[in-house]
């Protein structure tokens, strides 16, 4: 099973794929995480991006590819993959539909988290951490039972991530927008774009992705 998971900043992308994972065995590919991979590995594609890099340029669609290639040969996707990051454009959605057909394989679905991007700021710019023990929490929804203290370790530090203000989350919505803007309508057309209310609680938009994977 091959799934692309569409969702802005905030959207809940993280915590369903970690539940796809769980359920199905399949395994998250970050785009950024297998780059870095294959050039810290030294592999022959890796190597090629990494001289791209070197000279401060943007790796080429058939590099991302090829590293997306090779990834999925790996044995732990044997069960298929969720991809993250990856396509962005539609030349990228075309450059990964004919790779996935040289391997006998093809998309299953595209789900995308429909979302409020006014409710997802809140959502983004309220959360926070235990400083401890990584626990999370939020202004509105999810607070401590005993104000300034943590549930689960008692600590008392808080800690809050620089990037997760108002005027950034709205930037980083409006660059969400406008990259997946172009591929709605791109796997629309290949009758595999599949939508789900990724605002509504975290079990429910579970139980939605699975009956469209049903």
């Amino acid at each position: 099973m091959i799934l692309i998971l569409l969702g802005a900043p905030g959207a809940g992308k993280g915590t369903q794929a970690q539940r796809l994972q769980d359920k199905h065995g399949l395994v998250q590919l970050s785009t950024g995480d297998m780059l870095r991979a294959a050039v810290a590995e030294g592999t022959e594609i890796g190597l090629k991006a990494k001289s791209v890099m070197d000279r401060g340029e943007l790796v080429s669609d058939d590099i991302m590819t090829g590293i997306i290639s090779a990834r999925l040969d790996q044995s732990d996707c044997k069960n298929g993959a969720i991809l993250d990051g990856f396509p962005r454009t539609e030349a990228q959605a075309e450059a990964l539909d004919s790779m996935l057909t040289e391997k006998n394989l093809s998309l299953d679905a595209v789900i995308e988290m429909k979302t409020d991007d006014e409710v997802l700021v809140e959502r983004v710019t309220g959360r926070y951490t235990c400083a401890n023990c990584g626990a999370g929490y939020h202004d509105s929804f999810l607070k401590p039972a005993k104000e300034g203290v943590c549930d689960k370790c008692g600590g008392t530090e808080f800690t809050r991530r620089s990037d997760d203000t108002a005027e950034t989350v709205k930037s980083r919505l409006q660059a969400y927008h406008n990259q997946t803007a172009p591929l709605l309508p791109y796997y629309r057309g290949k009758g595999i774009l599949k939508q789900v209310d990724g605002m509504a609680e975290i079990d429910e938009v579970t139980r939605q992705i699975e009956a469209l994977l049903n």
